[in-house]
């Protein structure tokens, strides 16, 4: 099975040109299947199958996609190409999010310049995980206060703003840790190794133990917030979307719930005068 995996992957990554950690997760899928299938060739029948149990198991509408997808790029890779369908997406809510005060909390218990710095630009830009892991210091752009994230999801490009203060931030860090336009902007401490996902969850979770705090943090959280606390604000959805780098508009619109400050300021900024 791994010699089939290792082809598989070189197809995705040459004939359909997909990211690295997409292939990873891509692979998993397929070696869960092949698992159950005990074959290295299925039928079509019996993928419909797999996904079909998958449904019947309730299993999560993103593991049901992100499974069909997979199965749809092996089945592709074996030359016998299918189309599954697509359960109806569940609408949601992002409720769960980190207040203006909380997060500069967060920011303060920062030890320092480097945590400072992964932290505000995680929390300004509203960038992935995985986007700030690839950041190159000349992605930092001074000039017009941003950050230029390169293949972000969808392999899309896209500038992401920041402000001033968050831009400052990054440059003492980048005085106390110098280092070339071409070097990543961030790297291990200890052996100057890249810079993972996994190492940022870890710093998240470290800085918000510090402060005790009792709901789960995690670096998406940071996005989730960006987008709750602007719109909070009075922000436009396309600005939001446009910052978040959101394909679709439906996206943002989960952000949309109606939470109890947003609604009583636009109340009382419309409400009639009756006396």
């Amino acid at each position: 099975m791994y010699e089939q995996l290792e082809k598989f992957r070189v197809y995705l990554l040459v004939r359909r040109g997909l990211q690295p950690y997409t292939i990873v997760g891509y692979q998993g899928g397929v070696r869960r299947f092949l698992t159950k299938a005990t074959t290295l060739a299925p039928t079509i029948e019996q993928v419909e199958n797999y996904i079909a149990q998958m449904r019947q198991d309730n299993s999560s509408y993103n593991h049901v996609i992100n499974t069909s997808l997979a199965l749809e790029r092996y089945m592709e890779f074996l030359g016998t190409p299918l189309r599954l369908g697509r359960p109806k997406k569940p609408r949601r809510t992002i409720k769960d999010t980190l207040s203006e005060a909380e997060i500069a909390r967060l920011i303060g218990a920062c030890k320092n310049i480097r945590e400072r710095a992964i932290l505000v630009l995680l929390a300004y830009s509203g960038i992935r995980a995985k986007e700030l892991c690839n950041l190159k210091v000349s992605d930092l752009n001074i000039s017009n206060q941003s950050l230029y994230i390169r293949w972000g999801k969808g392999n899309k490009d896209r500038l992401a703003c920041i402000p001033s203060e968050c831009l400052c931030i990054a440059l003492e860090y980048l005085a106390a840790h110098p280092r070339s336009t071409t070097e990543p902007l961030f790297s291990t401490l200890r052996k100057n190794n890249t810079y993972t996902t996994g190492d940022l969850r870890k710093l998240v979770k470290v800085v918000a133990k510090r402060m005790g705090f009792t709901k789960r943090v995690y670096p998406h959280l940071f996005r989730h917030s960006l987008a709750t606390n602007m719109l909070n604000r009075g922000a436009a959805v396309y600005t939001i979307q446009q910052q978040l780098g959101h394909a679709y508009m439906e996206t943002t619109m989960v952000y949309l719930h109606p939470g109890l400050r947003r609604i009583r300021n636009e109340y009382l900024f419309y409400v009639p005068n009756y006396v």
